[in-house]
């Protein structure tokens, strides 16, 4: 029996974390993520340009990156054959995002502070852009916390999300975008040509991020830590730069009890727990707002197929 679009994408987004999970990210040179990481490291450096066309460089860039990168994922979904599509769409929709990898990444920092603090700050400098060589323990630690949470909603939850609206050109344009934000999308010398990317990124993730952030509160809410962590993002969910990576952090760290810190520009949360102490219920708390998202993504396309077949469209 050939599924429907719909149930096709559902098994797609069902396979794709099973492969996440199996597999992780290879790495390999010929990773699609990798290629297009050489793309926009291509056209983007500012001293190739004028300051007076930066920002428009940086806009026509952004659109022809999202464009090709996003046209043959797709061409795929288009015009592949539906058993084609449900054998190779999990592992282009796994190319999208990273889960198992993300949280790697957290635990070979922990990992790496067994052997002293200078082989933590190491580590964590692959993670984040701040300075790591006068961090404390605690520090590497939020640092490491830090970037695993805010990954959540741009590394999984963002990509899932469009997928689930668009297919795989939804995930691609999405991965294309945040791609070009993580490499473009600062404060310093690449603010003009960057700025596109950053904006778009911003409002890419506006409502994954807080549907990151419903979830988080339905996770501490069974847990009986809902109202902590509703103060801490009443009280320090602005705190960090940008609209939706401060408060998706300050539910997990009041909802968990600790202090997420970059010396010098925020603190979010009380500090209750050491970072040693709960960060096992951080990577718990991700792994529940992902698994949710799945089962909801996957029960409201359902919906949606029901209803299409209800009034016969």
């Amino acid at each position: 029996m050939v599924p429907s679009a719909i149930e096709a994408a559902v098994l797609v987004l069902v396979a794709a974390l099973v492969v996440d999970r199996l597999v992780g990210d290879p790495h390999s040179s010929w990773h699609p993520v990798v290629i297009l990481g050489r793309f926009i490291g291509w056209w983007g450096n500012p001293e190739n340009y004028s300051p007076n066309i930066q920002r428009f460089a940086g806009v026509a860039f952004w659109i022809m990156t999202a464009t090709l990168f996003a046209l043959p994922f797709y061409l795929f979904g288009a015009v592949s054959p539906w058993f084609i599509y449900l054998l190779a769409g999990p592992f282009l929709l796994k190319s999208c995002f990273a889960w198992r990898a993300l949280e790697e990444h957290t635990l070979a920092v922990v990992t790496a502070l067994k052997d002293g603090v200078e082989n933590g700050r190491t580590e964590v400098k692959m993670l984040v852009s701040r300075e790591t060589g006068n961090l404390g323990r605690e520090q590497i630690l939020s640092a490491g916390y830090e970037s695993m949470t805010e990954n959540i909603t741009d590394s999984i939850i963002s990509p899932l999300f469009y997928f689930s609206l668009f297919g795989l050109a939804g995930a691609s344009v999405y991965r294309a975008a945040n791609t070009m934000d993580a490499m473009l999308g600062y404060r310093d010398e690449r603010i003009r040509l960057g700025w596109c990317s950053a904006r778009m990124d911003d409002i890419l993730n506006f409502i994954p991020a807080r549907v990151t952030v419903l979830l988080l509160l339905l996770y501490f809410t069974l847990l009986g830590r809902f109202s902590g962590a509703v103060r801490v993002i009443r009280r320090d969910g602005n705190k960090r730069p940008g609209f939706n990576g401060g408060i998706v952090m300050a539910a997990m760290a009041g909802g968990t009890g600790v202090r997420f810190e970059k010396p010098g520009i925020y603190s979010i949360g009380n500090g209750e727990r050491t970072l040693d102490e709960a960060g096992p219920d951080i990577l718990r708390a991700g792994r529940f707002v992902v698994i949710s998202f799945v089962v909801l993504a996957c029960g409201t396309l359902f919906l949606l197929g029901s209803l299409i077949n209800n009034i016969g469209i």
